[in-house]
């Protein structure tokens, strides 16, 4: 795993993420259960808290929001417009498909992956990790029987925006049910029974 990107579990099997930037300006990813643990992981690097993004709206990503904002209120929230109005946090500002965030030495691009929820995103960190939230596990993909959930944008999304990645890109998810608890993209083209799916109907009859 890179230095600048540090997965935290929690919860029973979320993970939460933290990027750093040489400078020690950090990026929380979906705060969701047990927030101390990103608290105690930015103190303990003594890291400043500049953004919190989030891949989608659900709790189990975002209800530690506020409590990350009250500890560092100069934070700022970052997520979908779709997505946002359904977060429990006032979000500083909205993201789209094809926007870039520059901290320090630390590139974000944003792509947005609709399908588990109508505003997910991906998250790339400098061409070399893909935070996929609930859009793609290590082996599957996110449920699409969710409100919000969609499974035509779901395949649509994993074939015509995930599957056009570069292989070398790691694939850190928002949830352990895999095997492991991260893997190449390249890898997962060949393995995830989602990605190999060669049509919508395939695809739909994924258990």
């Amino acid at each position: 795993m890179e230095l600048y990107l540090n997965q935290i579990k929690v919860g029973a099997d979320n993970f939460s993420y933290v990027i750093n930037s040489e400078l020690n300006r950090a990026t929380v990813v979906d705060p969701g259960f047990q927030p101390e643990k990103i608290v105690d992981f930015i103190n303990s690097k003594k890291l400043e808290l500049e953004y919190i993004m989030l891949t989608h709206y659900h709790s189990d990503h975002s209800s530690g929001v506020n409590i990350l904002k009250n500890l560092f209120p100069k934070s700022k929230v970052i997520s979908s417009k779709e997505d946002g109005g359904k977060i429990d946090a006032k979000i500083d500002f909205f993201v789209e498909d094809g926007d870039e965030i520059k901290i320090d030495e630390i590139l974000i691009n944003i792509i947005s992956t609709p399908g588990h929820t109508k505003g997910g995103i991906c998250i790339i960190v400098n061409n070399e990790a893909i935070l996929t939230g609930d859009t793609l596990f290590i082996g599957d993909c996110g449920r699409t029987d969710l409100p919000g959930g969609n499974l035509f944008e779901m395949y649509n999304t994993l074939k015509n925006k995930i599957m056009k990645l570069p292989d070398h890109l790691i694939v850190y998810p928002g949830h352990d049910y895999g095997d492991k608890p991260c893997d190449s993209l390249g890898n997962q083209k060949c393995t995830n029974k989602t990605l190999v799916a060669k049509n919508l109907n395939e695809f739909s009859k994924i258990s």
